[in-house]
């Protein structure tokens, strides 16, 4: 019989820890079931690509400096729905059927795919329409994908952000100044409450809790006079609306709606409203990068397993995620349906609010 062969591949934006599950997926695969692993370069792409970009990964590929790098390796793109592909003519063009010609071109048993909740709404279509065997791994900085507690790059980003407000505190008490920190999150406010209960935030406004200006300046005045403090941490996250009601996006080259720059908003209507000299700092793609967190290493490890796991077990069409402190399985009907946003009723939310942070409302 001949050796049985899978590929694995990254989807959408980049986060740290991807190169630890790839990793894990790999020694997984040939320590425990002495398979082949191929790795298709650039996510979907690859396998539209001609020749298909792919090459066979081996324990020697990784040696020990890929676990502790961010990015992947192998390369992502947040471009290219293989259903939806614009061509260099301007064309919108189906090229799903090259993509399951792709992947058979490679004689692979099946597809493990590292992707965000938009990648595994694609990446299920796409192997349903091939019935190809396929399972999900969810990483986003956004934390964003259902049915998983943690998603790879999470807490790098999170971490990323508290370094941030770590530095800006002494900033802002030496020249007594409210310092807005703006960071990613696209939907949720994931990132944002976490970092702003970590890193000490006076305010906190999130896509799924509508904000108050006047709550937020009362706030500020609370701090200013109440507490006789001379300066404030504000963290905002990227998706919130202005006070118009109106999210602050703006058009790439290709068109795309990309968000960023609301907290130069809401730090403009906190001096307007307070008087109070207010600076704002945008992450932006520094919480991307990096080196990645302990947490993110060890859950992509425990991922990458199970997910060969889930394969030899011939258990596919399904994602594995973290649930109450260990790895399981779920129906990608499931993900795909389904968005994982704050818990405004939650236990983060209700934690923020008893530590006195404003959240805007």
């Amino acid at each position: 019989m001949s050796k049985k062969r899978i590929g694995i591949l990254t989807s959408g934006g980049d986060c740290a820890g991807l190169n630890a599950a790839i990793r894990a997926v790999t020694r997984r695969a040939i320590d425990g079931y002495d398979w082949e692993v191929v790795g298709i370069r650039n996510g979907t792409l690859g396998l539209i690509s001609e020749p298909v970009e792919a090459e066979i990964l081996d324990k020697q590929t990784f040696g020990g400096i890929l676990l502790r790098q961010g990015g992947t390796f192998l390369g992502a793109s947040t471009k290219g729905n293989p259903f939806a592909f614009k061509m260099p003519d301007g064309q919108v063009k189906d090229r799903s059927a090259e993509f399951v010609a792709g992947f058979k071109s490679l004689n692979l048993d099946g597809l493990i795919g590292i992707g965000g909740d938009g990648s595994m709404k694609i990446l299920n279509r796409l192997c349903e329409l091939g019935d190809i065997p396929f399972i999900g791994i969810p990483k986003t900085i956004d934390n964003d994908v259902a049915c998983t507690e943690f998603t790879i790059g999470f807490t790098t980003a999170v971490n990323v952000a508290v370094d941030a407000l770590d530095r800006l505190l002494p900033t802002a008490a030496s020249h007594h100044r409210v310092m807005v920190l703006e960071v990613m999150g696209r939907d949720a406010g994931h990132i944002a409450l976490h970092a702003g209960i970590a890193g000490g935030a006076d305010v906190i406004l999130v896509p799924e809790i509508p904000h108050d200006m006047e709550m937020v300046a009362e706030k500020i005045r609370q701090v200013y006079e109440g507490e006789q403090r001379t300066h404030a941490l504000v963290v905002v996250s990227e998706a919130i609306k202005t006070p118009e009601g109106k999210k602050v996006m703006h058009a790439n080259e290709e068109g795309k709606m990309n968000y960023g720059g609301v907290g130069h908003v809401i730090g403009d209507q906190i001096a307007q409203l307070t008087g109070a000299d207010t600076r704002v700092t945008v992450l932006g793609h520094l919480q991307r990068g990096g080196t990645p967190a302990m947490r993110d290493r060890v859950i992509a490890s425990a991922f990458g397993v199970s997910a060969v796991d889930l394969m030899a077990q011939g258990k596919t069409n399904r994602m594995v995620a973290w649930q109450h402190r260990e790895v399981v399985d779920v129906a990608l009907d499931d993900v795909v349906t389904r968005y994982n946003n704050i818990d405004v009723a939650g236990t983060m939310v209700h934690t923020a609010r008893g530590l006195g942070i404003c959240l805007g409302d």
